[in-house]
């Protein structure tokens, strides 16, 4: 992966919608702002019950945004990183369907995790309660057979997404086999996702236990045997993340979207400092993804307290809500379907009360802080709540999944806002200083400062949260000392 800023977007849900398109767009009107593009799911179909996160076909484009040879012609622009379903696979795909036909006498049956396969014996309510949930209710779905018996099959997500036994040498031939595929495409990093849920053991919380770090080195080092590198997502605490990043690529600071909230709302760096302190180096940094804002990323967990304070979290949770003029509640919890135990639902710009000036500083400290840069599709857009989907939909995170039309990306590149966040964008892609050594000076808790050096080049951040000021200042080539803003 480039140290350069990386788009994550649904190809069909930016521009015109196709893989041709999306390419045309980097190549153009957003000429130099990218090193590489996370595609967000672009198997078939993309529009089933999560957005492309149930397909089908894993090894299929949805055709209607082309084919793999297009995905070549992109690949050979940009770096280029896709999804690895880890945990499950739909429940409309030829190998559940087949299971549903046959049951055990199906050759894929030893690919579907069935809750008997783990609980051999009743799991006891205490057992069940154990498990770890990304949702409300039990991880498990009754489906019956074309025989007439019933069968009770893992579902963490959804009743569409049925997981699978991936310690079963079936279970891990469907992920080779995708590995492949993604490999002809001159696809060079994968996202591992809901990898953390992707070990099931009886008595434990079935997320990120023993096993499951030993499952995703496995994993990797496959991935790695053929020039894929791997990046894992994990919503956890932070304490987790410190430790899969020892064994991975890459994994996510998930945690910097609230430590850089709680800077801009409490006028207070102390948390964001601590966390850069201690923070793994090896991270894709974001603000904003296709999920919401994570909230488990620094809370605390089993009686440890985590990066923020539990009341000033809350207090932040309350901020979002109030700046978003209570849209945000709309598609968080209980308001909605999809529900989400550990994420806010709301998109980055109206977090912060759609103010320019917060948000551009917020942009800049993402971008000095320590790791490779990802951008959101709506984030570079600086876009707004999307009460309109929310309501066609009724899934929370659908607010911050908006369908962007071409010439509402050519009215939005033209404005002077944009112009700003380009301007950094660009100087965070082509300063030597970035790939040299990162320094956090010490300044007083209402200020931020910063800096990077590479032999004689540097950069220079200034925040100060008082007055809600931002400079840069930077050498050039010739030696010169200047100001970006």
């Amino acid at each position: 992966m480039k140290n350069k800023i990386q788009l994550i977007t649904y190809v069909d849900r930016f521009g015109k919608g196709t893989i041709s398109d999306l390419r045309r767009l980097l190549s153009n009107e957003l000429k130099g702002l990218f090193g590489g593009v996370h595609i967000l799911p672009f198997f078939y179909p993309i529009d089933g019950e999560d957005a492309g996160f149930d397909p089908i076909n894993h090894k299929q484009i949805d055709a209607r945004l082309g084919d793999w040879n297009d995905l070549r012609q992109l690949s050979a622009e940009v770096d280029i990183m896709s999804d690895l379903i880890v945990n499950h696979i739909s429940a409309k795909s030829i190998e559940f369907l087949d299971y549903i036909e046959k049951g055990d006498c199906s050759v894929y049956s030893s690919l579907i995790l069935t809750k008997e396969k783990v609980f051999p014996v009743d799991a006891s309510s205490k057992e069940i309660a154990k498990i770890y949930r990304p949702r409300p209710g039990k991880p498990f779905t009754n489906f019956k057979l074309k025989d007439g018996s019933e069968v009770v099959v893992w579902t963490t997500f959804t009743s569409n997404q049925i997981d699978i036994d991936v310690k079963s040498s079936l279970g891990m031939a469907y992920l080779e086999g995708i590995l492949d595929t993604f490999q002809k495409a001159n696809i060079t990093m994968i996202r591992l996702d809901a990898a953390g849920y992707a070990i099931k053991k009886a008595g434990t919380s079935c997320f990120m236990i023993d096993e499951t770090y030993d499952f995703i080195s496995k994993l990797t080092q496959r991935s790695k045997l053929r020039g894929i590198k791997v990046l894992v997502e994990i919503h956890s605490f932070y304490k987790t993340q410190i430790e899969i990043a020892k064994r991975v690529d890459y994994v996510y600071d998930f945690a910097l979207p609230v430590l850089v909230l709680d800077c801009l709302f409490n006028k207070n760096t102390n948390n964001l400092e601590k966390w850069l302190a201690i923070a793994p180096r090896n991270v894709v940094t974001v603000l904003d993804t296709h999920d919401g804002i994570g909230i488990v990323d620094v809370a605390g967990a089993n009686g440890e307290p985590g990066l923020i304070a539990d009341e000033i979290l809350d207090q932040i949770v309350e901020t979002i809500h109030t700046n978003s003029k209570g849209t945000s509640k709309k598609a968080t919890g209980s308001a909605a379907n999809n529900l989400d135990l550990y994420q806010v639902n709301c998109t980055y710009f109206d977090a912060l009360g759609q103010d320019e000036q917060a948000y551009l500083m917020a942009r800049a400290i993402q971008f000095f802080v320590p790791g490779v840069p990802q951008v959101y599709y709506v984030g570079l857009m600086a876009g707004v709540n999307d009460l309109k989907l929310l309501e066609e939909t009724n899934v929370g995170r659908d607010i911050n999944r908006h369908y962007y039309q071409k010439q509402e990306i050519e009215e939005y590149i033209d404005t002077v806002f944009f112009k700003k966040l380009q301007k950094l964008m660009v100087f965070r892609n082509s300063h030597s200083a970035f790939n040299g050594e990162f320094k956090l000076i010490k300044t007083p808790a209402t200020e931020l400062q910063i800096k990077w050096e590479n032999k004689s080049d540097w950069a220079l951040l200034r925040l100060n949260l008082n007055d809600m000021s931002l400079a840069i200042s930077y050498t050039k080539t010739s030696g010169e000392i200047t100001s970006l803003f």
